[in-house]
């Protein structure tokens, strides 16, 4: 399954257009803050499917019917670009424990690169619903590495992945290899340079948000 925000009427559409635009970009707490928006957005999209337990609240005035959630996800997050995002989800799963990875690109004189894991700090995940976040999805390549890292040390109960921009290819590599997954992105981009850039993108999701890296 496969959700696009970019093909709804939402007013996330704006915030994404926001995350696009150049002379925005220079605001850096508006990034963040309109990648929080976004995380936000999509976890009240996913909290649909989610299944629920009818239960009652006593008000001051009398009892109401209510509902629960039956599990609170676990939200997991690629270092740093994906902090704004899963901060976004944790304001909605207010509940959620998080998971947290580092992983980075080993660049070479070629030009090739390759996704290097270096570290995962994480609860169990067994018999977990897991909703992986990451602002970009180029290749797919760090995506797949760490979600099947998580599904080798963990049984998990469902996998969700969110992309705020995502390549064509970097999605058919996450279904080839995740099929299971379901993904929610904000839009689908068709070129990539040949340093694995989203274009048009937005340009570096981490430092747009944090400053640029050395």
């Amino acid at each position: 399954m496969i959700f696009e925000l970019s093909k709804t009427n939402s007013v996330a559409n704006v915030f994404i257009a926001e995350l696009r635009d150049e002379n925005i970009q220079k605001d850096a707490m508006r990034f963040r803050r309109n990648m929080e928006r976004i995380g936000e957005y999509f976890a009240f999209e996913i909290s649909k499917i989610l299944e629920y337990t009818k239960t009652e609240t006593q008000t001051p005035l009398g009892v109401s019917p209510t509902v629960k959630l039956e599990q609170q996800p676990v939200l997991a997050t690629i270092l740093r670009a994906g902090l704004p995002l899963h901060n976004g989800m944790l304001n909605v799963f207010d509940q959620a424990e998080s998971a947290f990875i580092t992983a980075y690109r080993r660049n070479h004189k070629s030009g090739s690169f390759e996704i290097q894991l270096e570290n995962i700090s994480s609860p169990d995940l067994t018999g977990k619903i897991v909703i992986m976040s990451d602002p970009m999805l180029a290749t797919g390549l760090s995506m797949v590495l760490c979600c099947k890292e998580l599904t080798r040390k963990f049984k998990i109960k469902e996998l969700h992945i969110v992309s705020v921009i995502a390549s064509s290819e970097g999605v058919r590599h996450v279904r080839a290899n995740l099929p299971k997954a379901r993904l929610w992105l904000g839009a689908i981009d068709e070129e990539m340079t040949s340093k694995a850039y989203i274009v048009p993108g937005l340009g570096d999701a981490g430092d747009l948000s944090y400053g640029v890296k050395q």
